[in-house]
C-alpha cells in the first residue's frame, strides 16, 4: 500500500523533514492589519514576531478550506497513492480537522482523518512517525501514531496571557493566571486542553521550572525547543538541558520559531518544548 500523508502548517514541520518524508502540508491563514497571508508566506516569522506586540488590532487565524483539503487528496490519489492519512491539529483549539473530514466525505473509504490532540512538534513528531512506518501500511502508521502520542510532553512558559485570553480557546482558570500582576503562566497542553500547571514571577524562574519538566522525562527519543519570537531564551534553554543531561537528550534536537498560526494565539516571548520519551511512563 501507498500511503500518503498530510497535515497543516500548524505541526511546524521544518521543510527539509516535509521533503525528506514527501509529506503534504496544508497552509492555514492569518490576518494582520486586514491583509490575508498564507501560513509560511508573504511574512517571515521573525517579521511577525517583531510586529505582534505593536499591532493596534490583534491579528487573527483561519482553517483552510475544504476545498484545499479536497484537492490534495484527488492530486495524492491522482498520483497513485491507496490511502491518505491526515493528522492535525487538536479540534478543542483549531476548526482545521472539520475541514479535513468534510474533505475526506468525498473520497469514501480512502481519507482517514486524526485528531493529534496537539499543537506545533506535538502534531509535528506524530507526522514523523507515521511517515516512518508507512511502508508497513495504514494500521502500521496509525500504531505509530497512538505509542508516540502516549509518550509524548508539551509544555510553554507564556509572557503574557493577552492573546490566548483574546482567542477563548482556553479555559477561564488559565486566563485567571495570567490577570495576576508580573505573572508568567506555565501551562501544558494535553489531550487538546490547555492546563495551567503553575505561574512564576520571572523569565529566568520560568525557564528553570521548564527545565525540570523537561529533565523529569528521562531520556528522550525526540525533542523540540519551541519559542515565539525568542530565539535568545530558547537557546539559553538548550545550553542549560544540554549542561544537565546531555546522556539522555536525542542526537538531532529541533529548535523552531513556532508559525504566525499559534503565535497569534500564544503571544510573542514564549518558550515550550514537546518531547517523546524513549519508554512510556
Amino acid at each position: 500500500m501507498k500511503l500518503g500523508i498530510v497535515t497543516d502548517s500548524t505541526s511546524d514541520l521544518p521543510n527539509y523533514l516535509i521533503d525528506q518524508h514527501e509529506l503534504e502540508v496544508i497552509p492555514s491563514l492569518v490576518v494582520i492589519d486586514g491583509k490575508e497571508y498564507t501560513d509560511g508566506i508573504g511574512i517571515t516569522r521573525e517579521e511577525f514576531y517583531k510586529r505582534l506586540p505593536s499591532l493596534r488590532t490583534p491579528p487573527t487565524t483561519a482553517a483552510p478550506s475544504i476545498g484545499e483539503f479536497a484537492a490534495r487528496y484527488d492530486a495524492l490519489l491522482r498520483r497513485g497513492c491507496d490511502h491518505i492519512l491526515s493528522i492535525h491539529a487538536a479540534h478543542q483549539l483549531t476548526t482545521i480537522i472539520n475541514s479535513a473530514r468534510q474533505a475526506a466525505k468525498e473520497f469514501p473509504d480512502k481519507v482517514t482523518c486524526v485528531d493529534s490532540t496537539s499543537l506545533s512538534l506535538g502534531i509535528g513528531f506524530q507526522v514523523l512517525a507515521a511517515a516512518e512506518a508507512a511502508e508497513l501500511g495504514l494500521q502500521a502508521a496509525l500504531n505509530a501514531i497512538e505509542s508516540t502520542r502516549k509518550r509524548l510532553r508539551v509544555f510553554a512558559a507564556l509572557d503574557t496571557m493577552d492573546n490566548l485570553r483574546r482567542s477563548g480557546r482556553v479555559p477561564a482558570a488559565v486566563t485567571i493566571l495570567g490577570g495576576m500582576l508580573h505573572i508568567r503562566p506555565l501551562i501544558e497542553l494535553i489531550h487538546g486542553e490547555v492546563k495551567p500547571i503553575g505561574a512564576l514571577r520571572t523569565t529566568r524562574q520560568s525557564n528553570e521550572r521548564m527545565l525540570n519538566l523537561l529533565l523529569q522525562e528521562g531520556e528522550l527519543e525526540r525533542l523540540a525547543i519551541l519559542h515565539t519570537g525568542a530565539e535568545a531564551r530558547a537557546k539559553e534553554f538548550l545550553s542549560m538541558a544540554m549542561e544537565k543531561a546531555i546522556r539522555s537528550m536525542p542526537r538531532d534536537i529541533l529548535m523552531l520559531n513556532v508559525t504566525p498560526t499559534i503565535g497569534t494565539h500564544v503571544g510573542p516571548n514564549g518558550l515550550g518544548f514537546a518531547s517523546i520519551a524513549k519508554t512510556g511512563k
